[in-house]
């Protein structure tokens, strides 16, 4: 593996300083909103960006009408278009700034400029700072936050983006073991393929059953002193996925390295819950496997027997990811009993026809855990749209050959989402379906090409209200 030039895991992002006057060789940078302020030279349009040469070169960099979001989309722009021309670059914030709109601009700086790139040529951008020139103290709490926030969505993205040839079950659970060492109160275990059968894991053996690469589950564990709620993350770590015996179409298969995008946010919201010291417990668990074609791939019509004795009638190779998060569901949840349960996975293609491409599908058994969720995601700049968990459907999960079906067909996002509920044994549970968003095909806001690291942020918020949340 060593001769292929990877770049480094995690990436390593631009500096944010905060400070209270100009530096020498820094670049100026003005925001100017929409509306006459302008003048001539910029609309003041959201993300507009135009250098001004001269002795006093400067950036005009539009904020819109002033929102959040708007900072944000600000923030990526510049970093996009200073990457290659500055070294640093400055902005004298006006005085009513408020933390939410340094939040956003610091957010998109952060991200709008990350770049994953397999190259011999692998020098960075010549960005590498960004210095915010204010009188308030309190900016500097905030730039810290959205630094490890900025930080677990580029891990995802980094995991998720790394190209499958390098990218296989021990390659990730190593990954995630070598990272999770780097942070105090945070511990990692790797489960290999022979723990797993002793074990009983049968959805993730049968997945992973026609690779040469044999699966790994993956553990991560934080329990700091004192928290009194213990949340439960699984995420899907499918590396590569042909789709197995129902083999996918050749067009697009090429974007199923991040196909354990899922895996990827849950390993980098663990990280960074440790590396804030979240009051909450956490048990992040990525069941990892590639999904393959050969002799020994399990077949539709197959019944596999998962963690615990429930059985799965196999209909297609092709719902994979389902397969093994039932596994592990259970074993989460029996052997570390948690309060909550929450998983994320790029799990069907009927998420990006009900949502696009820019929303997460949420399914909830219980509806404080769904409207957290949601507002946690809406404070980092990630949306989510809440499902339904059709009762009126759930007869189409049980099993004829097994207790349930795979794939039973119907509205495809619900039935898997009802599938999953199966394997969560009455606890609150929270199903998040990122097949849409997980990827990008152009760049927004502070999205860029490629993996998005979506829901990792997400992830740490509601970490963060949920151990804050005591009762």
């Amino acid at each position: 593996m060593a001769r292929f030039p990877l770049p480094s895991v995690p990436s390593r992002l631009i500096d944010v300083e905060v400070a209270g006057e100009r530096r020498r060789g820094a670049e100026r940078v003005v925001l100017v909103p929409a509306g006459p302020a302008g003048g001539a030279e910029h609309s003041g349009t959201a993300g507009e960006v135009r250098r001004m040469p001269g002795p006093d070169a400067r950036w005009l960099v539009g904020i819109g009408d002033g929102e959040p979001a708007r900072w944000r989309t600000a923030g990526a722009a510049l970093a996009r278009e200073a990457a290659d021309a500055a070294p640093a670059v400055q902005v004298e914030l006006p005085a009513d700034t408020t933390g939410e709109q340094v939040a956003e601009l610091t957010l998109g700086a952060l991200l709008g400029g990350y770049r994953f790139r397999v190259s011999a040529d692998a020098r960075p951008g010549a960005l590498r700072t960004l210095r915010l020139i204010t009188q308030d103290a309190g900016h500097q709490r905030v730039v810290a936050r959205v630094r490890a926030l900025a930080e677990a969505t580029a891990l995802a993205r980094d995991l998720a983006n790394t190209p499958s040839n390098i990218k296989n079950p021990e390659w990730l659970a190593d990954t995630a073991a070598r990272l999770a060492g780097e942070v105090p109160g945070l511990s990692a275990t790797v489960r290999d393929e022979q723990w797993l059968a002793a074990q009983g894991f049968g959805g993730v053996l049968a997945v992973g059953g026609g690779s040469a690469s044999p699966p790994r589950l993956i553990e991560l564990t934080y329990r700091p002193r004192g928290a009194l709620r213990h949340l439960l993350l699984v995420g899907k770590g499918i590396t590569f996925d042909t789709g197995g015996l129902s083999v996918k179409p050749a067009d697009g298969m090429h974007l199923m390295r991040t196909d354990m995008a899922g895996g990827g946010a849950v390993i980098a919201a663990a990280r960074a819950i440790a590396a804030l010291r979240l009051p909450v417990r956490v048990t992040a668990l990525v069941p990892a496997a590639e999904n393959h074609v050969s002799g020994s791939s399990y077949r539709p019509g197959d019944v596999v027997r998962h963690y615990g004795g429930r059985t799965t009638e196999v209909s297609n190779t092709d719902a994979e990811g389902r397969m093994v998060l039932a596994d592990a569901l259970v074993y989460g949840i029996r052997r570390f009993s948690p309060d909550a349960v929450v998983d994320v996975a790029t799990l069907t293609g009927a998420m990006k026809v009900a949502l696009g491409l820019r929303t997460g599908g949420l399914f909830a058994t219980d509806d404080k855990l769904a409207d957290e969720i949601r507002e946690a995601g809406a404070s980092v700049g990630e949306a989510w749209w809440r499902m339904p968990l059709l009762d009126a459907h759930a007869d189409a999960v049980r099993g004829e050959l097994g207790d349930v079906k795979q794939a039973p067909g119907g509205p495809g996002g619900i039935t898997a989402a009802l599938f999953l509920r199966e394997f969560t044994e009455g606890l609150p549970w929270a199903h998040l379906d990122i097949a849409g968003p997980a990827r990008a095909e152009k760049p927004y806001a502070e999205v860029v090409p490629g993996a998005t690291g979506f829901a990792a942020r997400t992830l740490v918020a509601f970490a963060e209200a949920f151990g804050s949340d005591q009762a």
